[in-house]
């Protein structure tokens, strides 16, 4: 039997995973190493030795020199020496010394949690920003194990064009390594500048944003919504930039939607760092939706995961948890559990089949309606242009004439919208507040 292949056509490499349960981790020893086995089969390579026993050690703390113990060491060589694989992906992070060491105990490459995760934004990565957060990111973690990585670093000799006589590769490599991730943080504090600017001027747009663990239902829901068709596929990190579309709800008031990168348990800390601000801005939102895939059996940890990830980056807090996938969920009980151990108000959907799609649209009407203010316009009949422009960034509540020349509009649209309509039609229209939004406007994307 043949061996499958990698997305680029090479015999896919093969991968025995293993790992360490530390004091705050899952028991569940069965489905430990799952998400791993997924990230692997995610980077285009394939498991083996995956209904071996004794792959998963508790711990409670890692061995200083080797992560795992030695006895465990020992299992693990055994495995390697019979079923030959490539690499061996040990499912947490590990310190430069340690992954040497492993690789000289077990005589076979070591794949970290986060070089694994790194490698796999690296494929993912489409757009310009994205492709230079994940090298930042992979040259923050490269740097510190340069020398497990390289095999020409005795060699003393000076180089032209380097520091002086005398300096090692590795020298060498690390001012390299160094000076790219300057060019780099550079490069992306210019991209990070217009994307703020270009979030700042979306002021008047009520702006509704979707975050999630990966593989949640984010993408699928997108399109459900606007009607789009953004990628979507049954795998970790589908999607790593942020994507905004036009979402209209059934009265037929339009709200931004973004949907952006899937967050995972013990993200590397480099990865959220590099992609900070694409998070940010995902974050900068009038509506935060977390997406949680209802039918997962660690649906619960992957939510907590999710809300550390969260604090981590700002002090945003979600606004509504979105339950999908329950037309999955076997055990109604399981949902009660999740929808109980979260205090955002919450509503059960189905990306796929729909259902439940219109409590969400209605959910999302509301908090428009609570950052929208009540206002009369009252202008010229001969302000034709005017007249469209208010209609078309409102609600209409009540249209009539005062007298044969003026006509008056009730009005509801959102604050933001408001302002930036007084400062364009001054001259045209009288406008008179009738009722203030509920939530004023922020520029931070948050409520007063």
């Amino acid at each position: 039997m043949s061996r499958p292949s990698s997305p680029t056509g090479n015999p896919a490499e093969r991968f025995l995973v293993c790992g360490a349960l530390l004091p705050g981790q899952t028991d569940e020893s069965a489905g430990a190493l799952a998400e791993a086995r997924s990230l692997v089969e995610a980077a285009g390579a394939e498991v083996v030795g995956a209904d071996e026993e004794g792959l998963v050690q508790r711990r409670q703390r890692p061995h200083p020199s080797t992560f795992l113990g030695k006895g465990k060491v020992e299992e693990i060589r055994e495995l390697v020496r019979r079923l030959k694989p490539d690499a061996v992906l040990v499912d947490n992070d590990l310190s430069p010394a340690q992954g040497r060491n492993l690789e000289s105990a077990l005589g076979v490459r070591i794949v970290d949690r986060s070089e694994l995760i790194l490698d796999i934004f690296a494929c993912r990565a489409r757009t310009h920003q994205a492709r230079l957060q994940v090298e930042l990111a992979q040259m923050e973690y490269l740097r510190p194990r340069l020398r497990r990585m390289w095999t020409h670093l005795e060699r003393t000799e000076g180089a032209v064009g380097t520091r002086g006589p005398g300096e090692t590769q590795l020298e060498t490599d690390r001012r390299l390594i160094a000076k790219r991730i300057r060019d780099l943080k550079a490069r992306l504090s210019g991209i990070e500048g217009r994307k703020r600017r270009q979030v700042g001027s979306r002021s008047d747009d009520f702006t509704v944003g979707l975050v999630g663990y990966t593989n949640a239902g984010k993408s699928t829901l997108l399109n459900r919504l606007t009607g789009s068709s953004e990628f979507v596929a049954d795998m970790p990190f589908a999607t790593l930039d942020t994507r905004t579309r036009k979402w209209t709800l059934p009265d037929g008031r339009v709200v931004l939607l973004s949907d952006t990168v899937g967050f995972l348990s013990r993200l590397p800390h480099h990865l959220v760092a590099s992609f900070h601000a694409t998070l940010e801005e995902a974050l900068s939102v009038d509506l935060l939706l977390h997406v949680v895939d209802a039918a997962h059996p660690d649906a619960l940890d992957q939510m907590n995961a999710v809300d550390e990830t969260l604090a981590s980056i700002s002090h945003r807090r979600v606004d509504l948890v979105v339950f999908n996938k329950v037309d999955l969920v076997a055990d109604p009980i399981q949902l009660q559990l999740l929808r109980n151990a979260e205090s955002a108000p919450s509503v059960q959907l189905s990306a796929h089949t729909g259902a439940g799609i219109p409590e969400l649209e209605a959910l999302v009407a509301s908090h428009l309606d609570r950052r929208s203010v009540h206002v009369e316009a009252r202008l010229h009949v001969s302000e034709g242009k005017a007249a469209s422009d208010l209609r078309a960034a409102s609600i209409v509540l009540s249209e009539g004439m005062d007298g044969d020349e003026e006509l008056v509009l009730e009005l509801r649209l959102l604050e933001g919208r408001f302002g930036a309509l007084e400062r364009a039609l001054d001259s045209a229209v009288r406008f008179r507040v009738l009722a203030p939004a509920e939530e004023p406007y922020r520029s931070d994307g948050l409520t007063a």
